[in-house]
């Protein structure tokens, strides 16, 4: 009987939380107030990954520590930055634009399945700047990538983990630092 109890239990998937800390960039500020929307998708998003045999075999919620990473760095971009949990609230809020984050890719590669000693997470972004109205002012796509060494981690789901954080930590410098460098980004800037 427990044998049967650890084989069902070493067949299950294994849930990962993606946890970690996000420093703020050092950069300055640009004078805007910029309202936040985090749809459903964003913050519930989780990833599954299958076995070679079809089998769930993690499940990698990660939405919560994105919307932790924006709330890091938005601030450090913006003078002002006001959380929003509807459109109607963003068009009401006064803000210049409204930032709409969308993850539209999740990518891990397991040291067990390519025969490397890395675990590794892509992450592609869809970057959306739109004003309190709605209308279009940029539309961008961001990647961002993570590696992590497996002699760093004691367990599979901690090697996932670091590398997401680190992937988190890549969309943060490469988004802080070429945000007013997106083409309709700076003609938006300019036209203030």
């Amino acid at each position: 009987m427990l044998f049967a109890a650890t084989l069902l239990a070493s067949c299950g998937v294994s849930n990962v939380t993606i946890e970690g800390s996000f420093p703020t960039p050092n950069i300055s500020k640009l004078p805007l107030s910029v309202a936040v929307y985090y749809d459903e998708a964003l913050r519930d998003f989780s990833y599954l990954e299958y076995s070679e045999t079809g089998q769930e075999e993690f499940n990698i919620a990660s939405g919560q520590s994105h919307i932790q990473l924006f709330n890091a760095i938005l601030p450090a971009m913006f003078d002002n930055v006001i959380v929003v949990d509807s459109m109607e609230e963003a068009a009401a809020s006064g803000a210049d634009a409204v930032f709409m984050p969308l993850i539209e890719e999740f990518q891990l590669a397991l040291p067990a399945k390519t025969k490397l000693d890395v675990y590794e997470v892509w992450v592609k972004y869809n970057m959306r700047l739109v004003t309190p109205n709605g209308d279009y002012i940029a539309d961008w796509v961001l990647t961002s990538y993570g590696k992590t060494p497996t002699e760093t981690f004691r367990s599979v789901e901690a090697g996932i983990n670091e590398a997401a954080v680190v992937a988190l930590r890549d969309l943060a410098s490469s988004f802080s630092l070429t945000f007013s460098q997106v083409q309709e980004v700076n003609d938006w800037l300019a036209s203030l």
